[in-house]
């Protein structure tokens, strides 16, 4: 009885997933556009919400709720329905959709290419394991240890990206400090020099139409030959005006165009930054971003140290820090109390930034490359990164957890070498960290513009 119970418990908060990816699908992707594929959203939302559970199990694991059979059998289940999805359903799908939108295949040849597309994707998905110290085939292949183990190499890729960049750009863009100094006069004069390099582009685009509506007047349709052999005698030269000499202006102006519009552009936008970075709003940021900066010098310093030493941390951070508080300082608290309330807190808090960066992530990358026509397609794409992504996340999130907390979890994922993907964490977050600092260094600098070419 108590077994059904807890299903139902499971079952409910899964249909508040399921409905919040659905609003999410409608009212955030898809408010733009008319055009909705019900099984594109049916699968988006199944997703979402199976990836959200997974974090729910890890809440239940620390605050006791539901029976500890329940917990395992909801565990095995749910991380069961995640991998069909994103190594069947969503990668059939998409095969299905981007064939198929190719109008020159038969339905008959769109089924078997499908089929054929979605083989070479198991075959890249396995051969992914060679590399690494993943699983061998001699602990079976369809089983969740041989599947987690594999989609999580992408889906840790994925995350460590994200975080490197993250780390890097939160900072970047909420402190005051990043911010150029922008004047009023800079932008008049950089909106002066847009303007007079649009009136000579137009000026020389004129001239050019100008002299070949006369050279087409003046000389009549001729045959081809004859009209090449005088075009090559005459060089572009018609009425005086060397109609080559002015496309190669234009281009030149082209080019001045688009680099004093992009400096000018960048100059708005700082001015807006500067403007923000005044309120209450943008002060609080500023705050935050100090401390997000202190986070990043530390996180590289350490993956740096965990890379250099091959080290792995053996204590979650909560009991590390209460064992400090109690040798060390000398705080008279209960133990398992406190680690108990104070992983809830920051397993809740972590599963809350999780969710909501890669969700802001996904609608801004979303926006920026979807179209009427591939946004369906789009959309299964990020579904498929969200389950990667939200299944590795349980993978890392283990070792934020007490040690009696991890029991169902090692249980269910069995000997993966948990190890080589906080590794593998930490060399990727290094990078795209690093990375990420070049570029936005190389951004800053300003474009300049010669006072010569305007002339």
């Amino acid at each position: 009885m108590a077994f059904i119970g807890d299903c139902v418990i499971v079952f409910v908060s899964q249909m508040f997933f399921f409905a919040g990816g659905w609003l999410f699908f409608n009212k955030q992707l898809f408010k733009h556009y008319e055009i909705r594929h019900i099984s594109v959203q049916l699968i988006f939302s199944s997703t979402f919400a199976l990836s959200v559970t997974m974090f729910e199990l890890i809440i239940f694991e620390i605050i006791g709720v539901l029976e500890s059979s329940s917990r395992y059998f909801h565990w095995r289940l749910g991380l069961t329905l995640l991998l069909f999805m994103v190594t069947a359903v969503i990668p059939i799908y998409i095969c299905y959709s981007v064939i198929h939108s190719i109008s020159f295949f038969s339905d008959r040849w769109v089924r078997i290419l499908t089929t054929l597309c979605w083989f070479v994707f198991l075959y890249g998905l396995w051969r992914i394991g060679e590399p690494f110290p993943l699983l061998s085939a001699s602990h079976g292949i369809f089983t969740i240890e041989q599947g987690v183990s594999r989609i999580s190499v992408i889906g840790v890729t994925a995350m460590a990206i994200l975080s490197g960049f993250g780390a890097v750009n939160y900072p970047y863009t909420s402190m005051t400090y990043f911010i150029k100094p922008v004047f009023r006069n800079d932008i008049i004069c950089f909106e002066r020099r847009l303007a007079l390099t649009v009136d000579m582009l137009t000026a020389k685009k004129r001239r050019i139409a100008m002299a070949t509506y006369n050279h087409n007047k003046q000389h009549p349709t001729k045959p081809r030959i004859w009209e090449m052999l005088t075009s090559a005698v005459q060089r572009g030269h018609t009425n005086g005006e060397d109609i080559t000499q002015l496309k190669q202006e234009v281009y030149g102006l082209e080019e001045l165009l688009r680099s004093v519009f992009l400096e000018l552009s960048s100059l708005k936008n700082m001015e807006e930054r500067q403007r923000w970075s005044q309120t209450l709003q943008g002060k609080y940021f500023n705050v935050i971003g100090h401390f997000f900066s202190v986070y990043c010098v530390y996180k590289i310093f350490m993956c740096c140290i965990n890379i250099i030493f091959d080290r792995v941390g053996r204590k979650d951070p909560v009991t590390r820090g209460l064992e400090i508080a109690v040798h060390w300082c000398g705080f008279d608290i209960d133990l398992a109390f406190w680690n108990q309330h104070v992983s809830f807190l920051l397993v809740g808090c972590i599963v809350v930034t999780s969710i909501r960066g890669l969700l802001l992530t996904l609608t801004k990358f979303f926006y920026r490359i979807s179209s009427s026509k591939s946004s369906n397609i789009i959309v299964l794409i990020l579904a498929q990164i969200m389950g990667m992504y939200f299944c590795s996340s349980v993978l890392l999130m283990r070792m934020n957890m007490p040690a009696e907390y991890r029991v169902i979890i090692t249980e269910v994922l069995g000997n993966l070498h948990f190890n080589f993907y906080h590794r593998w964490f930490d060399v990727i977050f290094l990078v795209s960290a690093l990375s990420t600092i070049i570029v936005l260094y190389l951004s800053r600098k300003p474009v300049r513009v010669d006072e010569s070419d305007l002339q």
